[in-house]
């Protein structure tokens, strides 16, 4: 199988923090008292690193990977996104710098069953300023380089786990994010399925410098990252 890699510049400080985190808190209210979720996260990830969130269930890995995808806006503390301050942002603010620079791959699809695969693939591109022409040369790109294009009708329902976390996949793609979030991204995929996806990331992060961060409970695709966060009852885990 091979995988669309769409050109793209580099970004112009390679060294630059692209997320810094201070002081984050994550607090569930309980009847039994606040569950602290995550305490004091400190955490910067640089622009083109590819890290590996690791930690035993519960520890807050998924957590933590939906307040950097900006999904959860019930966080405390300080959060930039390079130069923007995100602890500022309103909501519609947050969701426009959500679409515009993140693609997201969960282990459990969320496809949109209404759609069709192409329908789901049109979706990031709706968000960038591509003519309709280039979003059905882009989409096209993709449904043939990841082996699907005779699924391009069929609805979410219609295709197995395997056939559906491979659509999530190019659809995080699709429209050149500038950062992945990949939520067990293997998680529905068999072996070779799997390594072909992880084999991409790092494609992806070292050819055209995409920042991708991945929550994982496998060792042998957190060793395809450059750096492991260690993460256990919402610490933050020092070497």
């Amino acid at each position: 199988m091979q995988f669309p890699i769409h050109s793209r510049p580099k970004q112009p400080n390679p060294f630059s923090p692209m997320l810094s985190l201070k002081h984050i808190n994550r607090i569930f209210p309980l009847k039994g008292g606040p569950f602290y979720a995550l305490r004091d996260i400190n955490l910067e990830i640089i622009e083109g690193e590819f890290v590996s969130i690791m930690g035993p269930s519960g520890s807050g890995k998924s957590t933590l990977l939906h307040i950097l995808g900006l999904h959860d806006p019930n966080w405390e503390g300080e959060y930039h996104f390079r130069d923007t301050a995100v602890h500022s942002l309103n909501r519609a603010q947050r969701a426009a710098l959500q679409k515009q620079n993140i693609g997201f791959v969960f282990q459990q699809y969320h496809l949109l069953d209404e759609l069709t695969v192409y329908e789901n693939l049109e979706i990031p591109l709706s968000y960038r300023n591509y003519s309709k022409k280039e979003c059905e040369s882009i989409v096209c790109e993709t449904l043939d380089r990841f082996n699907i294009v005779g699924k391009k009708d069929l609805f979410p329902n219609q295709l197995s786990g395997g056939q559906q976390q491979l659509v999530g996949v190019a659809r995080a793609l699709v429209a050149k994010p500038s950062l992945i979030l990949a939520d067990e991204p293997t998680g529905n995929l068999h072996s070779d399925q799997g390594r072909e996806i992880m084999a991409l990331f790092k494609k992806l992060n070292q050819e055209q410098g995409i920042t991708i961060v991945q929550v994982t409970h496998s060792a042998e695709n957190a060793a395809f990252g450059s750096r492991i966060v260690r993460l256990a009852d919402g610490l933050l885990q020092t070497a």
